[in-house]
């Protein structure tokens, strides 16, 4: 009996220590573990996570907060990730190297299917646009890179939330601004969460007409090496050109175009997570909760 006592008291792991030589590095070790949270944190979360003394975190924190990285939440007990904070991983993101790898994918990918397309992440309650190549044609809706869209009536929102856990979908959901755009925007939590149910399932979303008029998207996801991806690619069309059921006959161009993409982020080293409405996680090196945190 003392043998089955034993196994079946809790492991005792670790601090997480936060290494760094000087106290700038100290910080920049906190915000990579900051970063790895998909949901609000506390300081004594951390002081229990780190073994670092509660003063020297508190301070450390309350230098992230000045700065615009992080900001405090709820009953101001609760940190999550700051605009600024954000706002650089979405920079990073959009600009790095691999930047014109993905973007010679992107425009492939038009010339096969002559219609608009991009690549996105979800940042807090909104998807980013990192990259996107219009189409020839002129009658098409303009959006450049660095643009945003709400997470809760875009294809590539719905793809991205369709792999959280459900209570990381249900904490995003509660903290976006369910704004209704048209006619065919859905609003009620418990209607986008069975519809997110379907996307998981089914691989793919699509956008009909729920952002603008007129607008439809088809989008999938990357493939990371991560259980989530923050990463999608996407085809937008007027509906006289691109309906639901056209769209479905794009899925092996997209994801053939989410395959090449896989590749080019894998060779730019681990991916990162960025998505929750109470923390950030990183995103794919090309690019969750932020994704799961605003």
């Amino acid at each position: 009996m003392a043998e089955i006592h034993r196994l079946m008291e809790p492991v005792l792991q670790a601090p997480t220590e936060l290494a760094g030589d000087t106290p700038t590095m100290r910080l920049f070790s906190l915000l990579e573990l900051i970063a790895t949270k998909d949901q609000l944190f506390t300081l004594q979360g951390l002081v229990e996570e780190t073994g670092t003394p509660k003063p020297t975190l508190h301070r450390m924190l309350q230098q992230l907060e000045g700065s615009g990285l992080l900001v405090r939440e709820n009953n101001g007990r609760h940190y999550g990730t700051g605009v600024r904070l954000r706002r650089m991983a979405e920079n990073l993101l959009i600009n790095d190297i691999h930047h014109g790898a993905r973007h010679a994918v992107l425009r492939n990918l038009v010339e096969e299917l002559g219609e608009s397309c991009n690549v996105t992440a979800v940042s807090g309650s909104e998807v980013v646009y990192l990259d996107r190549i219009e189409t020839s044609e002129p009658l098409r809706i303009t959006l450049q890179p660095g643009s945003r869209v709400p997470v809760h009536c875009s294809a590539s929102g719905k793809m991205i939330l369709s792999q959280l856990s459900p209570a990381q979908r249900k904490r995003l959901i509660a903290a976006a601004p369910l704004e209704r755009y048209t006619n065919k925007t859905v609003t009620d939590p418990e209607l986008i969460e069975e519809e997110l149910g379907r996307v998981r399932r089914d691989g793919y979303a699509i956008d009909d007409e729920e952002f603008l008029p007129g607008m439809v998207c088809v989008a999938v996801l990357v493939p990371t090496a991560n259980a989530v991806s923050n990463l999608c690619v996407a085809v937008q069309a007027p509906v006289m050109r691109l309906t639901p059921e056209k769209g479905l006959k794009l899925l092996p161009a997209l994801q053939r175009a989410a395959a090449a993409l896989s590749l080019i982020e894998a060779e730019s080293g681990p991916a990162e997570e960025t998505v929750d409405s109470g923390a950030t996680a990183a995103v794919p090196a090309g690019a969750e909760e932020e994704l799961w945190t605003s």
